[in-house]
């Protein structure tokens, strides 16, 4: 049975411990070793690129991180590798670079962004480079294909359902989703309190949310659900910003 309950441990910094992109960017090296010294929780993101390797990353296309046009997926992790992240030192990591910054000090819940069609073998390549890590993981995504991958995989690490949305259609999509066996949600903040996730916790389903940016917010976010993903400032000292 796999125990979900250490994401509601520690707040869990949204792309790492970044600083909205002016110095530290989301999703680097230089964030999540922000996040390990300041002993908060990683949310990272995945993209399966051309050459089958996970690699961190959130966007499907290069302009935003990277300054240039283009799909990510066309790209090898060797060549993401030399590509600079918003002009900083700071280059694309990989999912075994990831690994082995944190060696197990904080945990990590990671989400694979999918894409119906284009994603054989992902699962089975993100479990692959877990194997044998020592240290506390959750996997998660949007994509319920990738959901089914893992659980049909039978992943030791758990599997979570990242989700929004407030009308009975998208609970009745969720729930489908939960039926593969999932083992927690990370839900939008500003979509609760809502049915859905009222029934999956007293279920005793772990749930955190995303992406809180303030006081207010985690202080809504606590009063509907276990944990947050944050960014922008630091919950340990209101008002401060990271």
């Amino acid at each position: 049975m796999r125990d979900a309950a250490f994401v509601k441990r520690l707040p869990v910094a949204h792309r790492g411990l970044h600083d909205g992109n002016n110095a530290v960017w989301e999703n680097t090296l230089s964030a999540f070793k922000r996040a390990v010294d300041a002993g908060y929780a990683i949310e990272c993101d995945l993209q399966y690129v051309a050459d089958a390797v996970p690699v961190v990353f959130h966007d499907d296309d290069m302009e935003r991180l990277l300054k240039i046009k283009g799909d990510v997926r066309e790209k090898s992790s060797g060549e993401l590798s030399l590509m600079s992240i918003g002009g900083t030192a700071d280059k694309v990591p990989t999912l075994k670079a990831l690994l082995d910054l944190v060696k197990g000090k904080v945990p990590l819940v990671i989400e694979l962004k999918g894409r119906e069609g284009d994603d054989e073998g992902f699962a089975a390549s993100v479990l692959e480079i877990l194997e044998g890590y020592d240290g506390e993981v959750a996997l998660m995504s949007f994509d319920h294909h990738l959901l089914k991958d893992l659980a049909e995989l039978e992943s030791p690490y758990p599997i979570g359902l990242t989700a929004e949305g407030v009308r009975p259609v998208d609970f009745d999509a969720h729930r489908a989703a939960m039926a593969y066996g999932l083992d927690f949600i990370s839900y939008c903040v500003m979509h609760l309190p809502n049915g859905f996730i009222e029934e999956q916790r007293k279920a005793s389903v772990p749930v955190i949310t995303w992406t809180v940016r303030n006081k207010a917010q985690a202080d809504h976010s606590y009063a509907h659900a276990d944990q947050i993903t944050f960014e922008g400032f630091d919950p340990r000292a209101e008002g401060t910003a990271v």
